[in-house]
């Protein structure tokens, strides 16, 4: 089983995620924060990763460690439940239409992260959320996960559109990559053997 249990424990925050990248795209996510929460859901429905996550973090500051550090966490979990990477597919992309938002996510498991965010979110606040925290999660997602992850927002006007379809494309396109390739189910993906770095 392709699982993972990661626990993150700071003065700011008490983190802890559980993974299966083989589930369904079943989902527990208590952060704190409820909008978040949402768009964990939707990572692990589209995604069809089974993921429960809790934190329990400093709030009474504001959501940014929270936030953070679940990117972190997840980041974590996912690297160490893909492994080696031997028979995954490694690359995913989607271009996904939500309403007004249209957004494109390509990702690749690499285990070089880096991230190009193209995101305009037209509002500092979603309710109470701040949307300059949605870059700083798929920072920390990529940063942990080893992954080179583009999203671009190619259209959209309402800001729950823009960030819901990001967390959707990237679902999408996380989805495929860590597939097994029928294909190819017994070796690394890549050329030089190996994708630790």
């Amino acid at each position: 089983m392709r699982t993972a249990k990661i626990t993150r424990d700071t003065a700011e925050t008490k983190i802890s995620v559980d993974i299966n990248l083989d589930g369904t795209g079943v989902y527990d996510n208590q952060t704190g924060v409820g909008f978040f929460d949402h768009m964990l859901d939707q990572l692990s429905r589209h995604a069809l990763i089974d993921m429960t996550v809790r934190a329990d973090g400093d709030l009474h500051i504001d959501d940014h460690h929270t936030v953070e550090d679940v990117g972190i966490a997840l980041g974590k979990a996912l690297s160490q439940a893909i492994g080696d990477k031997k028979g995954i597919r490694r690359y995913g992309s989607s271009l996904l239409a939500m309403d007004d938002a249209l957004v494109r996510a390509a990702l690749d498991l690499s285990g070089r992260p880096y991230l190009v965010w193209k995101v305009d979110i037209p509002t500092d606040k979603i309710g109470t959320f701040d949307t300059e925290l949605v870059r700083e999660f798929f920072t920390a997602f990529a940063m942990q996960g080893g992954i080179t992850l583009h999203v671009e927002a190619l259209d959209g006007f309402n800001s729950h559109h823009i960030v819901e379809a990001a967390f959707k494309a990237v679902a999408q396109a996380l989805r495929h990559a860590v597939e097994t390739d029928p294909r190819k189910a017994d070796a690394i993906p890549s050329t030089k053997g190996t994708l630790s770095e």
